[in-house]
């Protein structure tokens, strides 16, 4: 209580209001599938980018909206807060599929009328063969069909949803409005020569940012329609005022630039809430909001013009529970890597300036108070570290993660600046990055999509293949070119070469996999408003997928770190070391899931014998890098789609932040020679196995900044757990402080995050699901609600080391 009166409460208001979200139950939506559908038959002849914008066009001049009575911000997604809607161009297949299952999963339930189904199995006829999953699909060559139809790449999110995974510029849109963009787009248009043959494309997605532009204008007039209607009928004085400033805030942004701080974070919902109409990728994320929203908070508020602190704290809870209200249904097997139904959308504060001063500010101060009040899931909250961070600012945000719903994060400049600068990207732009979705790390308004997210990279599961002559253990099918049975190898340097000939060969296999379907996206669902919105579409005449951003680098996930870790380190020593167990002894005892007593025993070797990853035990660590260096080597080969298309980069780099998908994905691996079971989750992000690391939280951070973090520009995710009791010191608190600063000054760690809470607390709230309601957890580079998370994440998040300082 005494943390939680630290940064003081919610205003009732926005009490009443946080509750009223959280009680709505998430409906499947179908009226944009209606809406799509419609403007998809009416214009099959038109070329994508324009069909895209009249479908944008049509969605926000038709589709239901609404005013909450407690709301300061306004714009709403589907018809009734935190229902998901459908977006049949995509697809269809898991809808129509899982039309009566959505209420009876595990986790991620979505509930469902009757109506609405028959309206989605109305329009399924005009999809089936017509959507990006189907076009993706027939892309991929006959080589890589073995990998979707195992699941083995986790290709699932990419076929079904939209790309995002970054920010836009949002500075330039509050300083410009869209009217400058609109401006902008007439002019390079009447500059075409039209002789030339790009430009006939160009004149071509010119229009269609001109029909978005105006879509936006005029689905934000709606709104100021609305709300004027509204204050009419109101017979409260106060909330008729707050509802006519509504309709004249509205009648003026997003298309009008910017000029008070009401006025900025009333564009930038709009901005953040359509992006997300458009395409529902998730991960899309507010960019540095305490540094391009700061301008509009110190006109307002310092100097005082218009708002008190008080007031702009109130608006900013607003615009973080708004956030709340997107949804996004994925399919049950997505659900597995997406636990808990997250949309990632990450606010970043805090790191240093372009000139390199801290860039902490009163801004950053209030959005950090705002998170602490208002406890939620989304948005994410990031702070970027340096080591000239304002201490007063650090110790606040320590606060803040005492409060235990996973927030903030915290990511190093002290090692991603120099990554980025590395990498090409200019120093102005290395020093303005945010955090984007997870960990994961880009240039907003500047980065194309997906810096992170393509193919997961199953460790454990390739480890088994390169041990098993190419051929999967879980479907029995072969993967690739045989190297060996493990059986028969004689040295640990012989499965060493197998591996490396097998995780390069999967490597370019997963280059194949992510460049079809990355082709069938640009071709097929272009994104106008949210390529007009990141630099330099526009100047350039191109879509984000076709080579219009800046700056263009992705990354896959790779799964299962420590797991790999600790198979190596027990095959090493136990097999060919010491040989106190043969190959054909620790492969009968993995194809039998150590069931029996005698492949106990061997289970029983392999977990307590052998060094284990998250001790800072070189042994082990060493090995890792070995295994993980094969991987970085050869994707570093491969360019991206939109290499040599414009933007700098177009290449590929590492990347840890799986999410929850080391559950999924462990459900898919058989037993390891670490000793874990079939089935059961794989170690999360880069964080040791379950009860691994039993040296305390300093030997982790060694460990985890053992892996060559600069080439792992993708995000090296790194979750800590830690009881309530540990942090009710003054002293344990200055401990914490003083181990993040070492982790990022000394041993240049990429990020870690927090979990304050008991084991007790967990296996309570799982037991009782009622008394919990509010409980909130880390599941990896994201916070969900405990109860909607289905019981396998629960029991990972469960299983995780309690450390102590």
């Amino acid at each position: 209580m005494e943390n939680k009166e630290h940064f003081g409460q919610l205003t009732d208001r926005m009490q009443a209001f946080r509750e009223e979200v959280l009680d709505e139950r998430p409906y499947i939506d179908e009226e944009r599938a209606m809406i799509v559908t419609k403007v998809y038959q009416e214009n099959e002849d038109k070329p994508r980018v324009l069909l895209r914008a009249l479908m944008l066009k049509a969605i926000l001049e038709e589709m239901t909206i609404y005013i909450e009575d407690k709301t300061l911000l306004v714009g709403n997604q589907a018809r009734k807060n935190k229902n998901a809607p459908i977006f049949p161009e995509y697809t269809m297949e898991f809808v129509i599929d899982e039309l009566d299952k959505f209420e009876k999963r595990d986790g991620d339930v979505f509930y469902i009328t009757e109506e609405t189904k028959e309206n989605l199995k109305s329009i399924a006829p005009f999809w089936k063969n017509n959507t990006l999953r189907d076009r993706g699909m027939n892309l991929l060559p006959e080589c890589v069909q073995v990998f979707m139809e195992t699941g083995f790449f986790g290709m699932e999110g990419k076929l079904n949803a939209g790309d995002a995974h970054l920010a836009v510029n949002y500075e330039k849109v509050l300083k410009y409005g869209l009217k400058g963009y609109e401006e902008r787009a007439r002019k390079l248009q009447s500059q075409l020569d039209l002789c030339e043959p790009d430009a006939i494309d160009q004149n071509v997605f010119y229009n269609a940012v001109l029909i978005v532009l105006e879509a936006v204008h005029t689905f934000a007039l709606r709104y100021s329609q609305l709300a004027k209607e509204m204050a009419e009928k109101e017979n409260n004085e106060k909330r008729k005022a707050e509802l006519l400033e509504i309709s004249r805030i509205c009648q003026k942004v997003p298309y009008e630039p910017a000029d008070t701080f009401y006025e900025a974070m009333q564009s930038v919902w709009f901005i953040q809430l359509i992006l997300q109409i458009e395409s529902n990728g998730h991960s899309l994320s507010y960019g540095r909001f305490d540094q391009y929203m700061y301008p509009y908070y110190k006109h307002s508020v310092l100097e005082k013009q218009d708002m008190t602190k008080e007031e702009a704290l109130e608006l900013l809870s607003n615009l973080w529970i708004k956030s709340l209200t997107i949804n996004k249904v994925r399919s049950q097997s997505h659900t597995l890597s997406s636990a808990g139904s997250p949309m990632y959308q990450n606010v970043t504060i805090g790191g240093q300036t372009t000139d390199h001063h801290d860039a902490v500010n009163e801004l950053s101060f209030t959005v950090l108070q705002s998170i602490a009040q208002t406890r939620l899931t989304q948005p994410n909250l990031t702070v970027r570290y340096h080591k000239n961070l304002n201490p007063v600012f650090f110790d606040e945000c320590i606060e803040v993660v005492k409060l235990g719903f996973g927030m903030p994060a915290f990511n190093n400049d002290e090692i991603i600046i120099p990554s980025f600068i590395e990498k090409g990207v200019k120093e102005e732009d290395a020093y303005n990055y945010s955090a984007i979705g997870c960990v994961e790390t880009a240039v907003p308004g500047k980065w194309g999509y997906r810096c992170t997210g393509m193919s997961y990279m199953n460790f454990p599961r390739i480890l088994l293949c390169a041990m098993n002559n190419g051929i999967d253990m879980t479907s029995g099918k072969r993967f690739t070119k045989g190297y060996g049975y493990f059986k028969d190898m004689t040295s640990y340097e012989e499965l060493m070469k197998a591996w490396d000939l097998t995780v390069r060969e999967l490597t370019r296999y997963s280059v194949i996999t992510e460049n079809a379907i990355d082709k069938a996206s640009e071709r097929d669902v272009p994104d106008i408003l949210c390529s007009t919105l990141t630099d330099d579409c526009l100047g350039r005449g191109k879509t984000i997928k076709e080579g219009g951003a800046v700056y263009d680098f992705i990354s896959g996930l790779q799964v299962g770190i420590a797991n790999m870790a600790d198979s190596l380190s027990a095959i090493k020593k136990l097999v060919f070391d010491e040989k106190r167990i043969t190959p054909a002894q620790l492969w009968d005892a993995i194809v039998d899931d150590f069931s029996s007593p005698e492949n106990q025993k061997i289970q029983d070797m392999l977990i307590h014998d052998a060094p284990k990853y998250g001790n800072d035990d070189d042994s082990v660590d060493e090995l890792v890098v070995e295994a993980y260096d094969s991987y970085l080597d050869e994707m570093k080969k491969y360019k991206n789609t939109r290499y040599g298309r414009g933007p700098i980069g177009g290449v590929r780099y590492g990347g840890t932040s799986s999410i929850s998908a080391n559950v999924g994905q462990g459900m898919g691996t058989m037993a390891t020679p670490d000793g874990r079971h079939a089935h059961e989750p794989l170690a999360e992000g880069c964080s040791p196995a379950h009860n691994a690391d039993q040296n305390g939280p300093t030997a982790v951070f060694k460990t985890v900044s053992k892996l060559p973090t600069h080439l792992i520009t993708g995000g090296v995710l790194l979750n800590q757990k830690m009881t309530p009791i540990m942090l009710t010191t003054d002293e344990n608190k200055m401990k914490l402080e003083m181990l993040i600063k070492t982790f990022f000054n000394r041993l240049h760690g990429y990020h870690v995050q927090y979990n304050i809470v008991s084991r007790e607390t967990l296996i309570d709230a799982q037991k009782h699901p009622e008394k919990h309601k509010d409980l909130i957890v880390r599941v990896a580079g994201y916070s969900a609600f405990f109860n909607v998370l289905s019981k396998a994440t629960q029991d990972d998040i469960i299983g995780r080391t309690e450390q102590s300082l």
